[in-house]
């Protein structure tokens, strides 16, 4: 089992991982700009001589797998889970499976969340990336000061029931603060909120269109067509009210608003 040490050094190393993302997001469009090049990582495989140089590779080893889990990691630490579910949701209620497909879904759900965590993003920049690159603060101290937004991101969405649930799974101390929580804690009560939000979100989505559908099947049922599947007749319907009450402009809003 990992040590506490350990745990904590792994959770700096996720965390920076999500400041680096974060970072080179911005920067990489500014390089462009100013015509600075972007340099090139070789990397290569030899025979090591010592067994520093093995434990180096050990080191790297870990990092290289840190990052192939940083995408999956950047997407439960930010607004990503909630919008995509709501976005699924809606897909649903409509009725068309297909439609939009899910590269025009999961494209939709990240443009979003660049945008609702450009707030946490900046202040991420400023606290703890820059400093950090300009050698001004320390690495601890990188980590600790990219954190605390995040962190105050993760509570602001959380609900105090899941926070204590995950509290006292892991029979550690009550907290007297919010600062007293650790991240281990935070991101699976957060990961649980998230999810009751999108689904309370989606059931009050799903309300309109399934009036559509019953009153479509009432409809059918006492003009004697059994046999003509309603999904087929409400599906026109569902699509067009849609589009009457500008549904995307709706649920978009209301997707921006939800962490405000």
């Amino acid at each position: 089992m990992p040590t506490t040490d350990n745990k904590k050094i792994i959770i700096r190393i996720i965390v920076m991982m999500v400041v680096l993302g974060f970072a080179l997001a911005m920067a990489i469009p500014c390089f462009a700009q100013n015509g600075i090049s972007v340099p090139k990582i070789n990397i290569g495989v030899g025979k090591a001589s010592s067994p520093e140089e093995v434990s180096s590779s050990l080191q790297i080893l870990l990092v290289m797998t840190v990052l192939s889990l940083a995408p999956a990691l950047l997407i439960m630490l930010t607004s990503f889970t909630r919008i995509i579910i709501i976005l699924s949701f809606t897909r649903t209620a409509i009725g068309s499976p297909q439609v939009p497909p899910n590269t025009v879904l999961v494209g939709l759900a990240l443009f979003l969340t660049f945008f609702t965590m450009a707030p946490v993003m900046q202040k991420i920049n400023q606290s703890a990336f820059r400093p950090y690159m300009e050698h001004k603060i320390s690495f601890q101290s990188a980590t600790n000061n990219a954190a605390a937004p995040l962190k105050e991101f993760m509570l602001r969405q959380t609900r105090t029931k899941d926070i204590m649930l995950f509290v006292n799974l892991s029979k550690s101390e009550r907290p007297r603060t919010k600062n007293d929580l650790s991240m281990a804690v935070i991101v699976p009560a957060f990961l649980i909120s998230e999810l009751k939000t999108a689904f309370t979100i989606g059931f009050v989505i799903f309300i309109p269109f399934l009036v559509i559908d019953m009153v479509v099947s009432v409809t059918l049922m006492s003009m004697g067509m059994m046999m003509l599947p309603p999904m087929m007749i409400s599906m026109p319907f569902k699509i067009l009210l849609f589009v009457l009450v500008d549904g995307w402009h709706l649920i978009v809003r209301s997707i921006a608003l939800s962490f405000h």
